[in-house]
């Protein structure tokens, strides 16, 4: 056994190294999420489809270039586990390995071509100091190694805290996050396509409440990923 090998072990001891997707101990070379879950995501394909439903489902709401989701949503499944990881334990690695994930169906996909920013859904700065970190920034960066896309974080910014989406009826949910950002150096944004950035598409309301506030910019295109949607 090399030192390596041996240095491995007792770190593991101690500090054990599971799976995001399933809780499974990782093997020496394998890193946030195991191979047999990597293969075993559930991709949409959406990326690659124009009118995909998630693009249908803002059709007279937000003009979109283009939207996407990486990943399938299933309860108990292991992306809601991934997502869970991520916004409620405090593994960053977990938003990271979601964000390169999208970064590769997107990177060559003819809908995302000439991209200027992705910018990530902001977190209040009250829930943001809770969780730790945005979880859509640790996406964004994810997407970024993959990429080379820069981040836009300044652009948008999350001004009125709310409660979380979580529970609410879709009618609450657009209620709870209509006019609650406002955009910063708008200037920098004309003519430029940009990419929101978000975990997981259900109604799509805080992505509309984005996107209604960067249309005003002169010549802006605007599309919108997520990590996850509700599916198969």
């Amino acid at each position: 056994m090399t030192f390596r090998d041996w240095l491995h072990s007792i770190l593991n001891l101690f500090y054990p190294r599971v799976c995001a997707a399933c809780g499974e101990s990782l093997l020496k070379d394998e890193e946030t999420v195991c191979l047999k879950c990597r293969y075993l995501l559930p991709k949409t394909g959406y990326e690659l489809n124009p009118d995909n439903p998630l693009a249908q489902s803002f059709y007279g709401r937000v003009k979109f270039h283009a939207v996407t989701a990486c990943f399938f949503f299933a309860k108990s499944g292991k992306v809601q586990h991934l997502i869970h990881e991520l916004k409620y334990r405090g593994n960053k690695e977990a938003g990271v390995f979601l964000g390169q994930q999208m970064g590769e169906t997107i990177k060559d996909a003819p809908l995302f071509q000439g991209i200027d920013y992705l910018i990530p859904v902001p977190l209040h700065p009250k829930r943001e100091r809770q969780r730790g970190y945005n979880q859509s920034l640790m996406i964004a960066q994810g997407i970024h190694e993959v990429t080379g896309i820069p981040i836009g974080n300044k652009y948008l910014v999350r001004g009125i805290y709310t409660e979380t989406q979580t529970h609410k009826t879709a009618e609450e949910r657009f209620k709870n996050v209509k006019d609650i950002f406002e955009v910063h150096f708008a200037d920098e944004l004309k003519g430029k396509h940009v990419l929101l950035i978000d975990d997981v598409l259900t109604t799509g309301a805080t992505l509309e409440s984005c996107a209604h506030q960067l249309e005003a910019i002169p010549g802006i295109t605007i599309s919108a990923a997520t990590a996850a949607c509700a599916g198969n």
